[in-house]
This record gives C-alpha cells, structure tokens and sequence, in this order.
C-alpha cells in the first residue's frame, strides 16, 4: 500500500515540478520587466492577495503549511528574479561608480583618525591596516568622526565589536548619522598584560588603572589578587600612561603588551585575560564609497514592519541566493515592537545577484543603509 502511495507522490511531484518550471519561466519574464523600469521585485500587496487565494482552496488543517510553503515560494522566486540583470538604483548607480573608482590596492599609507592615546588598541590595529600611518589621536568617537568630515585625513579606525562584550552601538550610531561607509575590517586578538614601573614587583602592587572592559576580561586575575584596588580610566593605554607619570611604585596598570614599549613599563603578568578567544573587530571608515578588488563582506541595516514573519521572508532571500549571514542584531526604534537591524553577510557586489538584491531592497524597505562591501584582515 505504501509503494502505491509513493509512487502516486511522485507522480505528483512531477507535475509540481512542471508546474514549477512553468511559473519561474513567467517570474523570469516579470522580473525582467521590473529590472527595466527599476521598479521593486517584491509587490506585498499581490503576496498577501495570493496567499488569500490559495489557502481559500485548501482543507482547513492545511491552510498554515500552505501559506508557508508559498511564502517560501516567493522567496525562491525573488531570488531568481534578482539574477536576471542589475536594477538601475541609486545605491546600484552608487557602488558602480565606487568600484570603477577605488584604486586596486588598498592604501599603504595614510594620515588615520583613531580614538585613545599612543598605545590603544585602536592605533594597533592602524598599524596593521597600514604600512605607514600618520595618527591623529581624539578623546572620543565624534572626534574621529568630525576630523574626516574636516578633511583632516581620509580614514578613520573604530571599534565596532568584542567577541565578549558585543557591539559598540555608539559607533554604528555615528555612522549612520555621517554617512560614511566601512572601507575594511580588521580582527585583533586581545591580549592583556599587568604593567608596572620598573623596580616593581607583583607583590609591591595595591592599585591597578584600566578601562572597565579590560577589567571585566580579567576578573579571574583580579579574584586571585584582592589586595589590589581596581580604579576606572577612559582606555587601556590612559592607564599605561597613568602608570607611567606616577612616582608611585605600588601602581600598575592593565593594558596591551606593546604599552610596555610605548611607556616604558614592565610586564608583570602576561596574558592575564579570561578567555584565550577574545577578539575585538575594527572597521576602517570613509567619507567615500570604496569598494576594492577581493571586497566579499557587506554590512547594511534595515528596518521590518512589525508583522508575523517579516524577518524570517527576508532570511529567505539571504538563503536562496547562498549568501551566508555572519551577524544579525537586532535594536529597538520608535513604538514597541519596531526594530532596526544590522547585518553582515560573506558577499560581493560586483555579484549581479547580490547588487540587485541590495538595490531592491534599498527601494522597498525603511531605514535602509549601505555600510560598505568590504575585506576583513585578519
């Protein structure tokens, strides 16, 4: 009786798949005359109206595992829709100009805007990027911000993530609201190391100077020693140099190994952090859309209408085109239940597929942003 009922299944299935291949030949016909006219592949409209139609057909126990079986429908069709030819957008009038522009090679050289003082991480991971670097040090993150919009140099280096601590908002928040674009990003592994003067032992300390994330990195050190007072400053290498001015031998301070050389200080304790994997992600910022050869991560943000599965449809999209999610945030905007989100994918944009899919959904969904298309180093 099963073999029978099998083999009546793929009978069906074969019919589907006829069927199938009949619709995307008119989805590929639609598609090709959104691409001429610019106009969005997705019609909400028309998805809820057919959604209506076809559940009206089905019995009752099968109008949920209908709606999402044409849902997924939808999605596998924009996905083949987005194939067919680049959609004339501003954003895809955009990154083609950026990409015909951007040099070949990334810069070996540059005057950079980075956060902290002589020593931060910030100035480490400059130095990575670049060959050679001029740093223009600022307090905060306005401050590189505001020395790039004044032509002060061309790029400027933030934090934007901790394998630890998660995302530095303050930062997305900046460039959103100047437009800039992320140009690369660079992984820096953490490592933190107990400095002291010279002449110091770890026995003499009974205060420790750091930035509080760095203290938290360390609590286990911290825990072994509660004879020593912790005290909160601005960054890591503040603390370096705090240490460093003192005449107090009895301080010390938690900050990279390199600060040793910078400040003339002395490790005491390397390594001294909880977890072997901790990472920090800086991005390097411009004023300019720049896309360079090898490019193949993007970041954007987006907001979704507070409906049932609105998220889940576009994951779809991001699915059906191979395209691999490696961050999804989420944060709160306006009225409760309306979110803004943050994503990153492994991606190019000189892909017809992934540009088209860029440009559609710049003109079909609010707060969209294009934050770049990027190499990340490590």
């Amino acid at each position: 009786m099963i073999e029978k009922l099998r083999a009546r299944i793929d009978e069906i299935d074969n019919e589907i798949a006829d069927l199938f291949n009949e619709r995307m030949n008119v989805v590929k016909e639609i598609g090709e005359e959104k691409a001429k006219s610019g106009k969005a592949v997705v019609d909400h409209g028309r998805e809820k109206s057919v959604i209506n139609r076809v559940c009206s057909r089905v019995d009752e126990d099968k109008i949920v595992f209908t709606k999402q079986t044409f849902e997924t429908l939808f999605a596998v069709s924009k996905a083949y829709q987005t194939q067919l030819s680049v959609m004339g957008t501003v954003l895809s009038a955009e990154i083609s100009k950026a990409i015909e522009e951007t040099p070949e090679v990334f810069p070996v050289s540059a005057t950079v805007a980075c956060q902290g003082i002589e020593g931060a991480y910030s100035m480490l991971a400059c130095e990575k990027l670049f060959g050679v670097s001029d740093i223009l040090y600022f307090k905060d993150f306005n401050g590189v911000f505001s020395a790039i919009e004044k032509g002060l140099c061309s790029y400027g280096i933030l934090p934007i993530e901790n394998s630890t601590a998660g995302s530095v908002r303050g930062v997305y928040d900046l460039i959103l609201k100047h437009k800039f674009y992320i140009v690369r990003t660079i992984r820096l592994r953490v490592k933190h190391s107990l400095l002291a003067k010279k002449g110091t032992s770890l026995s003499d300390v009974r205060v420790v100077y750091s930035h509080e994330q760095a203290i938290s990195q360390c609590d286990e050190f911290l825990k072994r020693h509660p004879e020593i007072e912790v005290r909160v400053v601005e960054n890591t290498a503040v603390a370096a140099r705090t240490v460093s001015e003192s005449e107090d031998k009895t301080v010390a301070c938690i900050s990279s190994p390199e600060c040793a050389d910078v400040y003339g200080l002395k490790s005491l304790a390397s390594g001294i952090q909880d977890n072997e994997n901790n990472f920090t992600r800086f991005i390097c910022i411009s004023r300019k859309m720049e896309i360079y050869p090898g490019a193949d991560k993007i970041s954007l943000t987006l907001n979704l209408p507070h409906e049932t599965g609105s998220l889940n449809k576009l994951l779809s999209r991001f699915s059906s085109l191979g395209l691999n999610l490696t961050k999804l945030e989420s944060r709160p905007i306006g009225e409760v239940g309306e979110y803004s989100f943050f994503f990153d994918f492994d991606g190019d944009v000189r892909r017809f597929a992934v540009s088209n899919l860029l440009s559609e959904l710049s003109v079909s969904l609010e707060g969209f942003n294009f934050l770049g298309c990027y190499k990340e180093m490590s």
